[in-house]
């Protein structure tokens, strides 16, 4: 099958149709740059690989520049955002512990003991003997007859110093849970925000980059099958020479 020969629009040399490509075949990026240096080009003009070559590689620059400036912008902005919204977490129980007070320190204290078996015990067995020792009188001494009225006052008196105290203790413990909560919100919403953020940079990865890839791809195929035409050509070239060779000498044989 013969093919057709045509001319190259810059060369001006003639090639093969399958040695370059038209100018509306071209990539459009490729036509704006050849139209710099020949605003005159149509569609129907013909471009061998070999005028090719330098706009590919212009071309194959200019991707590779941009993909590098987006993904510069993409981690800036990713940078500056997470650098605005910059929390540092917080030891809450550090920070209650080194502003407490003398009173604070024994409600917390008051509040441990009081909520202990030991002090259950200690309670229940200490009413066991006051009331022994005010009923069976061993020393013949009834200092709280019943109905163990200074019994109940000490009760009474305990209980009333005893309830504050531990109130006092559970809202510190109500301070720690709101500061902890408060401290987890923060905490949340960073986390959040970079999550999303890192959503954003895989989808620019994804959709960006992967497109810029297979125009880079595409472009590294169409110059590797330009070599090899010029290549195959050459061995052609080659080969013909050699041909014509070897029958030039067998001319030259014969005649002598």
């Amino acid at each position: 099958m013969q093919v057709k020969r045509v001319q190259d629009y810059i060369s001006k040399e003639w090639f093969d149709e399958t040695d370059g490509s038209y100018f509306e075949r071209l990539n459009s990026r490729l036509q704006i740059l050849l139209k710099k240096d020949y605003p005159d080009l149509r569609g129907h003009d013909f471009i061998s690989n070999i005028s090719l070559l330098d706009y590919r590689l212009v071309f194959l620059d200019e991707v590779i520049a941009n993909a590098n400036e987006k993904n510069e912008h993409v981690r800036e902005t990713v940078h500056d955002v997470t650098k605005s919204l910059l929390y540092e977490d917080q030891d809450i129980q550090e920070q209650l512990d080194s502003r407490i007070t003398f009173g604070q320190k024994v409600a917390d204290e008051v509040a441990r003991f009081g909520g202990s078996w030991t002090f259950i015990l200690s309670f229940v067995a200490f009413m066991a003997i006051w009331m022994g020792l005010n009923v069976v009188q061993p020393f013949g001494i009834a200092f709280d007859k019943y109905p163990f009225i200074l019994l109940n006052l000490a009760l009474s008196t305990l209980a009333a110093v005893q309830a504050p105290l531990i109130m006092m203790s559970q809202n510190r413990a109500s301070d720690y849970d709101r500061l902890q909560a408060r401290n987890d919100y923060h905490v949340n919403t960073q986390s959040k925000e970079e999550i999303r953020l890192l959503h954003e940079k895989i989808d620019h990865l994804v959709q960006q980059d992967q497109s810029d890839l297979l125009t880079i791809q595409k472009l590294q195929t169409e110059m590797l099958m330009a070599v090899s035409q010029q290549v195959e050509k050459i061995s052609d070239d080659i080969r013909i020479l050699k041909v014509m060779r070897l029958e030039r000498g067998t001319h030259e044989d014969k005649d002598n």
